[in-house]
């Protein structure tokens, strides 16, 4: 199935993500759980690569628009295309936000907010547990 973006989505199967993902990674994807600042794997990493879903494998982001914002999760100043994440309105925890999901399985990602550099000046704030980084080779 296609949806509006031109992304080919997909049916994941719960039962079988409880068994390859870690309850963290289960929580923060199908339940758009948050993990704490400062503890994901990636909030610092400086490796280049492409980072993926970490349940579908979609390539999500290039290492080269990840910058450090402070605020202790990965951030992006924009995803691969468009396309590969899709935006909606987050009212919970008494506040308005824009959630950012996988395009292709609709995993949580995180949020995107209006404060990162140029040349967007967005920040896509992501947990580390949604994602998957694929080293460049050398």
């Amino acid at each position: 199935m296609t949806d509006s973006t031109g992304i080919s989505t997909i049916e994941v199967d719960e039962d079988e993500l409880r068994q390859r993902l870690s309850p963290e990674q289960f929580e923060i994807t199908r339940r758009a759980g948050t993990e704490r600042a400062f503890t994901g794997i990636y909030w610092d990493t400086k490796e280049p690569g492409i980072y993926k879903c970490a349940v579908c494998d979609l390539e999500l982001f290039r290492s080269d628009t990840k910058f450090e914002s402070g605020s202790g999760w990965p951030s992006f100043w924009e995803p691969i295309s468009p396309d590969r994440v899709t935006l909606k309105v987050d009212r919970s925890l008494g506040m308005v936000r824009t959630e950012a999901d996988c395009a292709r399985c609709g995993s949580h990602l995180g949020h995107v907010f209006d404060d990162g550099p140029q040349p967007t000046g967005e920040r896509f704030c992501m947990n580390s547990a949604s994602l998957q980084l694929e080293p460049a080779e050398d």
